[in-house]
């Protein structure tokens, strides 16, 4: 249920064989984001539970769900790019749908991130899906 945004990360993550690349890659992919503006880094998009400075602002638009994002983490925005490519797009009803577990697994993004970092991409995602599931 991927989208191909998010399919092309991983054929990318494949043709990289060394984690160091992948991690170049995700930090990339945070780089070549727009940032968010600040007047949208208030206490309401900003994510509980990560260990950096993390905002997110959804946006559904004709039913669709998006959402821009920033952190003050490089690795972080990357994370952000990836969850974008994961999420952006979706039909709201389907956003809770999406087994972000799974489909990072296939990335092999547990193994390689702290525990900190690892919550703060749950926190993430039950943004993510709570905005959803509000919406919907």
């Amino acid at each position: 249920m991927a989208s191909e945004a998010f399919e092309e990360i991983v054929a990318d993550f494949e043709f990289l064989e060394d984690w160091e690349d992948r991690y170049r890659y995700v930090i990339d992919k945070g780089r070549a984001m727009d940032p968010l503006e600040d007047a949208l880094k208030v206490p309401a998009t900003k994510v509980e539970g990560c260990a950096s400075q993390v905002w997110l602002h959804p946006r559904i638009e004709a039913g669709r769900f998006s959402f821009d994002g920033d952190s003050d983490a490089m690795i972080v925005r990357g994370l952000i790019a990836v969850l974008r490519a994961l999420y952006n797009g979706l039909a709201v009803s389907e956003v809770p749908k999406v087994d972000a577990a799974g489909e990072l697994a296939r990335l092999g993004l547990n193994e390689h991130l702290s525990a900190q970092r690892s919550n703060g991409l749950r926190a993430m995602i039950e943004r993510i899906r709570g905005v959803a599931a509000e919406a919907a």
